[in-house]
């Protein structure tokens, strides 16, 4: 049986509540040809990962941000495409964390929720 998780560096981050793949095409001159034909040349195939994360405490959300703060990073994640866990070199796009509270008495969940995209290198 396989073990569903999300690693960043070989260490292994809090479990995600929302796990997004996705699949681009990058290409370089694509053009149509006199019969309307298009003529694609796919350079390659990058994988796109949106995560999110609900409630987070300080520690956590530290972990994580982290571990991708540095201009690339390896992950090891399930992709869908081979149904298998694979790793693969990313980075960050914009990350999100919104507040959950300023109270004292609540300070098991400082963060309500961490979200951002990784993107194949």
């Amino acid at each position: 049986m396989v073990s569903y998780y999300l690693a960043i560096n070989g260490a292994t981050m809090p479990l995600p509540q929302k796990y997004e793949w996705m699949i681009s095409d990058i290409d370089g001159k694509t053009t149509r040809n006199a019969a309307g034909t298009m003529v694609r040349d796919r350079i390659a195939s990058k994988i796109k990962l949106t995560i999110e994360w609900g409630p987070l405490s300080n520690n956590d959300i530290s972990t994580i941000l982290n571990a991708i703060k540095d201009p690339f990073f390896q992950a090891t994640y399930l992709d869908a495409q081979t149904g298998a866990m694979a790793t693969k070199t990313f980075y960050v796009g914009d990350r999100t964390a919104p507040a959950y509270s300023w109270n004292d008495k609540l300070k098991k969940y400082t963060w309500s929720g961490l979200s951002f995209d990784i993107i194949e290198q």
